[in-house]
């Protein structure tokens, strides 16, 4: 079997599309809504699907921590702008955003956070306040091997693995032309300017593209008033560096995976957080070569052991998101999900939806 082949079974290694949330079937509401003056700590899932491949039902991966009124958004996949908008969320109300990694799933939509959400000067309507603190990773440093062997193009051999300022640098360079007339045309502020980037320094662990996650302890990556923002790099098969993220408030805890296979450091990471957001596959019952189900595990946790994460870190409640089901491509059974989630964990689970909301207190 060539690695075309390998490939193709996988769709590509993303996860295929699954289900309407519960909460769109006719006659039903969506749930409600952070309110901008609230008090508290609550968590948005904007978008909920896993992997590149394009899904109707689920919006890419993006989540949303809303503190006391602040927004701190978590990823920026497919459509995330729309559903940040469709979420009730005031751009003036962004504070900082985090990137996991630099898969296209995680920042299709990064770049157009700051050139649509900034679009406008603050006093003409909603628009970003200013400047707004970005955090993720620096450069790989290196690629991996091609998987099942061979060769494979290179996209811009002179600089093959980017982080996040080259990122967001090259990205205005590719709206320059939109961004110069709009400048002229409709005075809006320069992109660019409106993203105050920060590849994340890590602890010195002897981690690159090669050793991506070896254990450590948390960081912090960023402290304001009302959060304080830690990391640990995850085990996402040859992607370097893949960060899990924990947000500390005066009102609880969250912690987000990111995408994972198992992790102590995740585990570490999420000890007795109020939630904890995490990645999940299923595999079982597919027929794809075996070759692929091992690559994907690499990068991903089974769904029927990730209660057994939850259970170890003491977390109160596990939210399933950047979710996929290899056997049952076009349905995802939220009940069997619920079921195989929680699997060796005493709390409480869900299987989450787009533009679901989990207040904490």
């Amino acid at each position: 079997m060539t690695r075309r082949s390998l490939l193709a079974a996988a769709g590509g290694l993303g996860l295929a599309g699954v289900a309407r949330p519960a909460w769109a079937a006719a006659g039903s509401s969506p749930p409600r809504r952070p309110q901008p003056s609230e008090r508290g700590l609550s968590v948005v899932l904007l978008g909920t699907k896993g992997g590149p491949p394009v899904s109707a039902d689920r919006a890419g991966i993006s989540s949303a921590v809303v503190v006391d009124g602040a927004t701190y958004l978590v990823d920026a996949g497919r459509a995330a702008v729309t559903q940040y908008t469709s979420a009730g969320l005031a751009w003036a109300d962004l504070r900082a955003a985090f990137v996991t990694h630099l898969h296209t799933d995680h920042i299709a939509d990064l770049f157009q956070v700051f050139l649509l959400g900034g679009f406008q000067a603050p006093a003409q309507g909603d628009s970003l306040p200013g400047p707004v603190p970005v955090y993720g990773p620096g450069p790989a440093g290196g690629l991996p091997p091609v998987f099942g062997g061979g060769q494979a193009p290179t996209t811009n051999p002179d600089d093959p693995t980017p982080g996040l300022v080259g990122f967001f640098d090259r990205s205005s360079e590719a709206f320059a032309y939109s961004t110069n007339v709009f400048m002229r045309d409709s005075l809006i502020r320069e992109t660019r300017a409106l993203a105050d980037v920060h590849e994340i320094q890590m602890p010195q662990v002897g981690a690159d593209h090669q050793h991506t996650a070896p254990t450590m302890d948390p960081f912090v990556v960023m402290e304001d008033d009302r959060v304080r923002v830690s990391a640990v790099l995850v085990p996402h098969g040859p992607v370097f560096p893949a960060f899990a993220y924990r947000f500390d408030t005066d009102h609880g805890s969250v912690t987000f995976s990111g995408d994972t296979t198992y992790s102590s450091n995740l585990v570490r990471l999420a000890r007795r957080s109020d939630l904890l957001v995490h990645e999940a596959i299923n595999v079982r019952g597919w027929s794809g070569p075996p070759a692929v189900v091992e690559h994907l595990l690499e990068g991903h946790v089974e769904v029927q052991r990730v209660g057994s994460i939850a259970q170890g870190a003491e977390v109160e409640r596990l939210i399933l998101s950047h979710v996929g089901d290899m056997a049952e491509p076009r349905r995802l059974d939220p009940r069997k999900w619920h079921r195989w989630a929680q699997q060796g964990y005493d709390g409480r689970v869900s299987v989450g939806n787009d533009l679901e909301v989990f207040r904490v207190r």
